[in-house]
């Protein structure tokens, strides 16, 4: 059995219990699957008020975070695990997608660095951090719930964490394409009625209708997505 470990530097780690403390994450961590440590960056700072941010050289509006503290906790962390890859949640990154969550999937540590208010010290960026990962080209308050996005995605990945591995094949962004449309029970609910090809029981004309489904919606929705797989 594989334990992927994650380190979170956050002024804010309550944020993550709730998330962290619930569902298929919870169960991970309790089979071993997961080892999850929060830290609190401001335990690493050398101020007495334990400070973690100052005005920018330069001017500017807003405050800039501090490069002791995120050194000082990096380098905590890499006392235990020397091995970590430590990423930075900034919207100025490489974009998450699932090829990033299965690389990292593999990994044995990973450090997740969330930042606040303007940004932090360039600092830490050329001298701490190995990579920085975006979710999305917006702006967020902080880097916490990008890293519960990351934690999310690369978890689930892990041999043991779903009950069905299955399931993993099928989901949304296999094979670069979005997921078919899924039914239950009723059959028929006031007149919107499932396909009758998946209540046929054939099942080579059920894949072949996922299939074309799962196409259809992509060109509609993510033609994108078509573009990388004739590119790949």
């Amino acid at each position: 059995m594989r334990t992927l470990r994650f380190d979170i530097v956050s002024i804010f780690p309550g944020m993550f219990e709730s998330p962290f403390g619930d569902s298929i994450i919870q169960r991970a961590r309790e089979e071993g699957l997961l080892d999850l440590r929060v830290h609190d960056l401001r335990e690493f700072s050398l101020n007495k008020h334990k400070k973690v941010d100052d005005s920018p050289f330069g001017g500017g509006v807003g405050m800039v975070m501090n490069v002791e503290p995120f050194a000082r906790a990096i380098a905590e962390v890499k006392k235990e695990v020397p091995e970590t890859r430590t990423l930075l949640l900034s919207p100025g990154g490489r974009p998450f997608d699932q090829e990033k969550a299965w690389e990292l999937s593999r990994l044995p540590s990973l450090t997740l660095i969330c930042g606040r208010y303007e940004g932090i010290d360039e600092r830490v960026r050329q001298h701490f951090v190995d990579e920085e990962i975006s979710i999305g080209d917006y702006v967020l308050t902080g880097g916490e719930i990008p890293a519960m996005v990351l934690v999310e995605a690369v978890s689930r990945l892990l041999p043991g964490v779903l009950g069905d591995p299955d399931s993993i094949v099928e989901e949304s962004f296999a094979g670069n394409l979005l997921e078919y449309p899924q039914y239950t029970r009723p059959q028929d609910y006031q007149g919107m009625k499932v396909p009758e090809v998946l209540v046929s029981g054939d099942h080579k004309k059920i894949r072949a209708w996922q299939k074309a489904e799962a196409l259809k919606k992509t060109e509609r929705v993510r033609p994108d997505l078509l573009k990388k797989n004739r590119r790949s």
